[in-house]
């Protein structure tokens, strides 16, 4: 057998029939919602509260609290950003693909920083920050709570968050034994960086038009 294929499958003989058919469906809709996103669809939020609404419930049982909340607070944010991205008024789209203001590199900056200290204080309170992923689970949190919270908003900066995080999350996951999770935010990173260029094209393109 392929050592990689082997290294990816190996962990899941333990597993159950249920547990891997959710993570395989919340994988595929994980991937479908980032190339939403991608193209900035809106039905990168009814896809998305599907696939984080099965991982709150893996990461659950698997004790994974910073994954845990990166995913509750996903499907949260989703509503919020569902609600965003869809407002017009005479028929146009009143928030259209942005950069970040200097009030919301701000806040940003500030979000990051108590998402660090919570989630880092959870982990300890927890006894958990035992483990060398702590530090990193800990700070890719605070990327994705922060990364989230500006493609809700549409700042076309939340792209860098998401491929930092990912990058980081690839042997993060493979480490935590979550092989189809690891592959997936590999795929992640790639639509993640044509995400940034499309949407990248399409303000720039906006600019010239007005």
């Amino acid at each position: 057998m392929n050592p990689i294929f082997e290294f990816l499958i190996t962990p899941y003989e333990n597993y159950s029939l249920l547990h891997i058919t959710l993570e395989s469906v919340a994988v595929i809709l994980g991937l479908v919602s980032v190339w939403f996103a991608k193209q900035d669809n809106i039905l990168v939020y009814p896809s998305g509260m599907i696939s984080t609404g099965i991982f709150v419930y893996l990461l659950l049982q698997a004790g994974l609290i910073g994954d845990f909340m990166i995913n509750a607070y996903y499907f949260i944010m989703s509503i919020y950003g569902w609600y965003f991205w869809t407002r017009r008024e005479e028929g146009l789209i009143v928030h259209p693909i942005a950069r970040m203001k200097s009030k919301e590199k701000r806040w940003g900056f500030m979000l990051f920083w108590v998402l660090l200290l919570l989630v880092g204080g959870i982990y300890l309170l927890f006894d958990q920050w035992n483990d060398w992923t702590a530090p990193l689970d800990t700070f890719t949190t605070a990327l994705f709570f922060v990364g989230m919270w500006l493609m809700a908003r549409k700042k076309i900066e939340h792209w860098i968050f998401w491929i930092v995080g990912d990058i980081i999350s690839i042997p993060l996951y493979l480490y935590k034994e979550l092989g189809l999770t690891s592959l997936q935010y590999l795929i992640f990173t790639i639509i993640a960086i044509f995400g940034y260029i499309q949407w990248k094209r399409i303000l720039n393109s906006s600019k010239a038009i007005a």
